[in-house]
């Protein structure tokens, strides 16, 4: 079959289901997936809030994420307080342009955020300056940091209690094992805080 000839979306779907599979088999994704769900479950117990943010698709999936879990992922049940940073756009605007687009995220960290909460920070590339700063932010006001990137974004990790890393160079890929992780974590969520309710 010559080049011209691959069909693009089915190429895209046996990339895409590699990278899961991969997925399924690190033990140290999982592992720190299994751990950043206690994070959550723990903050979320205790009457904290998740803030997660992200650029481009990981701004969507940040969206995807809070709603799962302000809102329900797969059971009725009570709402547990998220907020996805990517979403108000007078805020977004407003402090892009009086204090740069570095600092989008810093200043609603700074503003929403307390001691105890939880940052999700989404970055396939973890280079990115508005993510490094907010996740930076946070460990000054004493929120917990939680980082999800892709292969090469290891580095994030040095401002993140804990990262998870997708076993991918490919952005789309890692996005997709992103939201796969964050679906069963937030499967997790409530699981355990159900089955908490259930005993009261």
């Amino acid at each position: 079959m010559s080049q011209d000839s691959i069909d693009p979306i089915a190429a895209h779907l046996a990339q895409s289901l590699a990278g899961l599979e991969r997925a399924t088999q690190d033990s140290a994704l999982l592992a720190a997936a299994r751990k950043i769900a206690a994070v959550f479950v723990t903050a979320l117990r205790a009457g904290n809030k998740l803030l997660i943010i992200g650029n481009g698709g990981s701004a969507a999936d940040a969206q995807h994420i809070a709603a799962e879990i302000i809102g329900r992922y797969k059971q009725d049940r009570p709402a547990y307080a998220a907020i996805a940073l990517t979403t108000d756009t007078s805020a977004l605007t407003a402090i892009a342009n009086d204090y740069g687009f570095e600092q989008v995220f810093t200043r609603q960290v700074a503003g929403l955020g307390n001691r105890g909460d939880v940052l999700l920070a989404l970055s396939t590339s973890g280079r990115s300056a508005n993510i490094l700063a907010a996740l930076r932010t946070a460990r000054e006001h004493g929120l917990l940091t939680i980082g999800f990137t892709g292969a090469r974004g290891e580095a994030l990790g040095a401002l993140c209690d804990h990262l998870l890393v997708a076993p991918s160079d490919d952005t789309p890929v890692i996005q997709q094992i992103h939201l796969a992780v964050a679906h069963g974590i937030c499967d997790e969520i409530e699981q355990s805080l159900m089955r908490e309710g259930a005993r009261k």
